[in-house]
């Protein structure tokens, strides 16, 4: 049986994920095949390499500052992104919060992240690179469009993973994976509405008129994409964990408690539904 895991996206709503997967490292539950998008490979890695704990240090010592995200990085030339990926995917691994690639490397299962393509508008799921090399694969998959530069990766340009597919748990499928858990990022009734700077980023993106195309249809897309997910959790054919309520919290959420709760939020859930999770896999 190959169990696969996919991780959505949100930026530190993340965090919820971050909670759910440690409660997993804490109690061996380890997928044979991890698949994320945006920040849920960002913060996924953490999981592969054995670090539980670690994405909830990163985002509560640094991600509240503003060398980890802010205007000042947008308008810096040197870095052009409101998060600052360099600093997320070099200073911090390499100094700060040292990651195991040594454990990563030595992860017996496949590990993936969700990149869209800017000239076909669709998503690719690539191999991430078990070496140093990686990184440039997690900005891929988390360069936010307009806030972001177009990442290039072997001759192609690339952006958010989300913008093609924000949940990639068909991919999980086709790869193979006999049990698929999903973890979102939002509440159970949450509808995505189109977003405040889609009107400006169609124009800044006007010369990728298949980005365009994705980016505009993102939001139905996404809610068919959760309605069919519901449908298959009351099937019992996958298995589904989401947060209990996001209420206020930011993407770039700086406030401690609300971080800090909403990653109880995940651990709490990740044990307190751990049996349910292990009847859904010996099925």
């Amino acid at each position: 049986m190959k169990v696969g895991l996919v991780l959505e996206g949100g930026a530190f709503r993340t965090i919820y994920s971050c909670g759910v997967t440690d409660a997993f490292l804490d109690k061996n539950i380890i997928a044979d095949y991890v698949i994320g998008a945006s920040a849920g490979a960002g913060f996924g890695v953490s999981y592969a390499s054995n670090q539980p704990g670690r994405n909830y240090e990163i985002v509560t010592r640094y991600g509240i500052t503003r060398k980890y995200m802010g205007l000042g990085n947008f308008l810096n030339p040197k870095t052009k992104a409101y998060f600052n990926l360099d600093y997320v995917y070099s200073t911090i691994p390499n100094e700060l919060v040292p990651f195991d690639y040594k454990a990563f490397q030595e992860f017996k299962g496949e590990f993936k992240a969700v990149v869209t393509n800017v000239e076909t508008g669709k998503a690719e799921y690539l191999d991430v690179d078990r070496t140093y090399n990686h990184n440039t694969i997690l900005k891929a998959t988390c360069a936010l469009p307009i806030l972001s530069p177009i990442i290039k990766y072997k001759g192609n340009g690339y952006l958010d993973g989300g913008i093609a597919d924000s949940i990639p748990y068909e991919q999980a499928f086709r790869d193979g994976c006999d049990k698929v858990i999903i973890i979102l990022t939002r509440e159970y009734d949450y509808i995505k509405a189109a977003g405040r700077t889609m009107k400006h980023a169609l124009v800044h993106y006007r010369n990728f008129p298949e980005l365009c195309k994705a980016m505009e249809t993102r939001p139905e897309r996404y809610n068919e994409c959760i309605r069919r997910i519901k449908e298959l959790e009351n099937e019992g054919k996958v298995f589904v964990f989401r947060p209990k309520s996001v209420g206020t919290f930011k993407r770039n959420e700086r406030n401690i408690e609300k971080i800090r709760e909403l990653y109880n939020d995940g651990y709490t859930q990740g044990l307190e539904r751990l049996e349910e999770l292990k009847e859904y896999l010996a099925k």
